[in-house]
């Protein structure tokens, strides 16, 4: 468990992410909590402008550790992408502020930001997924298109259909909360939604 000092850092980093994001809706990045636990956060990234991965809406699992300021929280997509740095299986990521370039006086916040600043400029040399990597390097306007296609297919869910989906899980019993955070948990997947909150995970 987080000590109550980080536990008081943490709570003052949600607050910030969320005034900025609440003065200013057009903000790059978000996050919230996850069933009020204070180390388990969703982040929500917007695609940079001029990128393939313009208008998409990426979902970030965030996990901190107990001696969090002083190791940095693993962070991995839960939306799927097609990117050199982000395994396009698992979601997992290749940032060096992530790893070894961490330092404590860096925020979630921060760490969120340089993800979104990656996705801008891909680093084809430090893979993480080399087939994506490869096609970077070798045909760039066919990772441009193939990234754009996971960014309609994956990252630009319909905003209306999420009601939709609340609305189903809600009928069967579910409150609207335990669906929504369920959904989001899933990338708004209503059958991984469902299992979920069927298997109680």
């Amino acid at each position: 468990m987080a000590s109550a000092k980080e536990q008081k850092r943490l709570q003052k980093e949600l607050q910030d992410i969320q005034a900025a994001f609440a003065e200013n809706p057009d903000c790059p990045v978000t996050a919230n909590m996850i069933d009020d636990n204070l180390t388990r956060w969703k982040g929500h990234i917007k695609g940079p402008e001029g990128s393939p991965y313009e208008g998409g809406k990426y979902v970030i699992d965030i996990q901190i550790p107990t001696d969090y300021p002083y190791n940095p929280p693993k962070m991995k997509f839960d939306t799927k992408i097609w990117h050199p740095n982000i395994s396009s299986q698992t979601g997992a990521i290749c940032l060096d502020i992530l790893k070894n370039e961490w330092s404590p006086a860096l925020t979630i916040r921060t760490a969120l930001l340089s993800l979104q600043a990656l996705l801008s400029s891909p680093e084809a040399d430090d893979p993480q997924d080399a087939e994506v990597a490869n096609m970077f390097k070798r045909d760039r306007k066919l990772f441009e298109q193939t990234a754009k296609y996971w960014t309609e297919t994956f990252a630009k869910k319909d905003e209306s259909n999420h009601d939709e989906s609340v609305k189903k899980l809600v009928e069967m019993g579910f409150t609207e909360d335990q669906a929504k955070t369920a959904l989001q948990k899933h990338g708004w997947d209503e059958t991984e939604a469902l299992n979920s909150l069927l298997g109680g995970a």
